[in-house]
């Protein structure tokens, strides 16, 4: 699969995932197309190169008028930043995403004052967002339902990763829209890597979240990086595994090396992803994951100074 391609989900009906191209990565970014009676867009990629998603809904055969929803399942910027551009594109449809993250998608004045700290050099892949109009986008909390007209998205929060993500699951299809919380699927090696950013970042609450995708236990997981993938409770078990091996991992390397840019550059180093994602995004990427580690991990601590 290149980048710009669309293919179907196996083994359910009218649903299909784009690869975006994000950061000009194949494989790592994914938009998914439900085609339903109310066709809609589960994520909205970072915004550049939108047009994919355009491309996309008219190579399955929806008109951009006829989308009726455009569901970021989070705010970062790279599942909601296209979120505007798409809104203006697709004039008769609604945004929708959790309540703690409307305002920011409404004025995305300090959403991108975060991005760029969080996501340094990486921030030539963006574009800045375009804002959503007020009167185009609705909140949404834990427990709502979605009706697509001949199917119907569950809304699940999953504030793990971050506190306005929620995950959509559609129960007749037994299908997951993951965002997220269930990490990063890496089809070409088949391995499932964390995604631990920060500001926001908290262990205790993605594991608990991954424990919600073990209870709903679907047939599909749709990564928003990347792609779908059969369920199995193997692969959550792995993931919670590889969440804490990865913070106990930073936490022994900030102890060994007592300064936070050293382990920084220690796991972009040596990271073992170059030659799936390219030198500049699989470091990148390191940095990323370590850097809300050490913040979650500054949090913890300072929880346990107030004896909280």
């Amino acid at each position: 699969m290149a980048i710009g391609d669309v293919e179907a989900v196996s083994g359910h009906d009218d649903v299909y995932y784009l690869d975006t191209g994000m950061y000009d990565t194949e494989a790592y970014g994914s938009v998914y197309i439900v085609d339903a009676e109310r066709p809609t867009l589960v994520d909205s990629g970072i915004g550049t190169h939108y047009e994919r998603t355009l491309d996309a809904l008219e190579s399955v055969g929806i008109a951009p008028e006829d989308v009726a929803f455009i569901l970021p399942t989070h705010i970062h910027l790279d599942h909601a930043g296209g979120a505007g551009c798409l809104a203006e594109a697709c004039p008769n449809a609604t945004v929708m995403t959790h309540e703690r993250g409307v305002p920011h998608l409404v004025d995305p004045e300090r959403l991108v004052e975060g991005t760029k700290a969080a996501v340094g050099d990486q921030w030539r892949f963006y574009v800045d967002p375009k804002p959503v109009p007020e009167d185009r986008i609705e909140p949404l909390t834990d427990g709502d339902e979605i009706s697509l007209g001949d199917r119907t998205l569950e809304v699940v929060h999953a504030p793990g990763h971050a506190p306005h993500q929620t995950m959509f699951y559609e129960p007749g299809e037994e299908i997951l829209f993951t965002g997220d919380a269930a990490g990063i699927w890496v089809p070409a090696n088949g391995e499932i890597r964390q995604t631990t950013p920060p500001s926001q970042f908290d262990l205790e609450a993605c594991l608990e979240d991954v424990r919600t995708i073990e209870e709903l236990s679907p047939e599909t997981l749709c990564f928003g990086h990347f792609g779908p993938r059969e369920y199995d409770d193997d692969l959550m078990e792995t993931y919670k595994r590889t969440l804490v091996e990865w913070v106990e991992a930073v936490r022994q390397k900030r102890e060994e090396l007592g300064d936070d840019e050293a382990v920084v550059e220690h796991f972009a180093e040596h990271t073992q992803m170059v030659n799936v994602w390219g030198e500049t995004k699989a470091r990148e990427e390191e940095r990323l994951n370590a850097r809300g580690v050490l913040g979650y991990l500054d949090w913890k601590a300072k929880q346990g100074e107030s004896g909280e």
